[in-house]
């Protein structure tokens, strides 16, 4: 079956998100084992990472607390060394062999700016923010299934970490599905029916881009 597009999650998929959490320990003064422990509970029972923001700071209102957080000029920040090492030469693998390559994710309109200034080998990148709708809502993906240049949705392959976010309302879309073993909830639920339903199922990008080249 001819693949034309492969559309990747942002968050443990493109970026790690190690800066991201040891900037809230900062703001919200502990140790960074203490954030990063915390945010590893709450993945682990099923909540959302915001959560862990909420056992520091007990009825923190995490949207004000993002507005605190750029008033002091903490805002969200990436730069290369926030990519996984696989990132460029798996998506520039799939350009090369004429493969449509988009990122898409839960994420602020801010993220994608800050994508856009890395230049990523990517033809288009877009966020939940921007969209209007977050995964895993199923409007989220018939988004990514009207974005990406393919014919029918079996032709789009879309990449995450997260079994429940990513790859079940990403087939109940109709479209095809990689689960990427990385981050907390990649490593976790890797073994999860969830994940195993997915198309693919790989360690990293570089390993996913071979298979999805291997016959171009």
């Amino acid at each position: 079956m001819t693949i034309r597009a492969v559309v990747f999650d942002i968050g443990e998929t493109i970026t790690s998100d190690t800066r991201y959490w040891a900037d809230w320990a900062h703001w919200l003064q502990v140790p960074q084992h203490t954030m990063s422990a915390l945010v590893g509970a709450v993945v682990a029972q099923g909540l959302d990472n915001a959560e862990a923001i909420r056992l520091i700071k007990p009825g923190a209102d995490v949207p004000a607390e993002w507005a605190a957080r750029r008033a002091a000029g903490r805002d969200e920040y990436l730069d290369e060394s926030d990519l996984y090492p696989d990132v460029r030469p798996a998506l520039q693998r799939l350009r090369d062999a004429g493969i449509w390559v988009g990122i898409a994710g839960n994420q602020n309109a801010r993220v994608n700016q800050l994508l856009q200034d890395l230049r990523l080998p990517a033809d288009a990148i877009a966020t939940s923010a921007e969209w209007g709708v977050a995964k895993p809502n199923r409007a989220f993906f018939d988004m990514v299934a009207a974005w990406a240049p393919a014919e029918h949705c079996h032709e789009i392959v879309y990449v995450g970490d997260h079994p429940a976010n990513d790859i079940t309302p990403a087939r109940n879309a109709g479209l095809r599905t990689a689960h990427l073993r990385r981050g907390p909830i990649g490593h976790l639920q890797a073994d999860h029916p969830e994940a195993q339903a997915a198309d693919w199922n790989v360690n990293t990008l570089t390993e996913l881009a071979d298979q999805l080249t291997a016959n171009r």
